[in-house]
């Protein structure tokens, strides 16, 4: 005998997470609008000034990503008008949520993401569905 699949079922296989404003509760971005970057390889992938002067911690494991990267998106106002890099701000209480920049930014674990919309964990929720 055959067993259901998920799909059969009518339910997804993974749950859907969304990301909010801390703040206000807003929807700010999904799962399906983030870009997906390698992990750097952490302090090796900065700047020496930006480095630590440990040599002990240049050997540890990168650190998780504070950070994720989405697609540009409607509510960001920055993005609409032209702008090359800003702030990004929540729609609904204008708290700061992140940044952005055409020209790229580089992620708390070393990568460069190319071009940068960044949301920081610290100032979303993340909910699942």
């Amino acid at each position: 005998m055959e067993e259901p699949n998920n799909s059969d079922l009518g339910c997804d296989p993974k749950p859907q997470v969304l990301y909010r404003c801390k703040k206000c509760r807003r929807i700010v971005a999904s799962h399906e609008l983030i870009v997906p970057h390698k992990r750097g390889e952490g302090q090796k992938c900065f700047k020496w000034r930006k480095r630590s002067n440990d040599p002990l911690e240049m050997e540890k494991e990168p650190p998780e990503c504070s950070s994720i990267f989405v697609e540009p998106m409607k509510w960001m106002q920055s993005v609409e008008e032209g702008c090359v890099g800003d702030k990004l701000q929540c729609m609904g209480c204008k708290a700061r949520l992140g940044s952005f920049n055409w020209a790229g930014m580089q992620c708390n674990c070393g990568a460069w993401v190319n071009p940068a919309f960044q949301l920081h964990k610290n100032r979303m929720d993340e909910c699942s569905l």
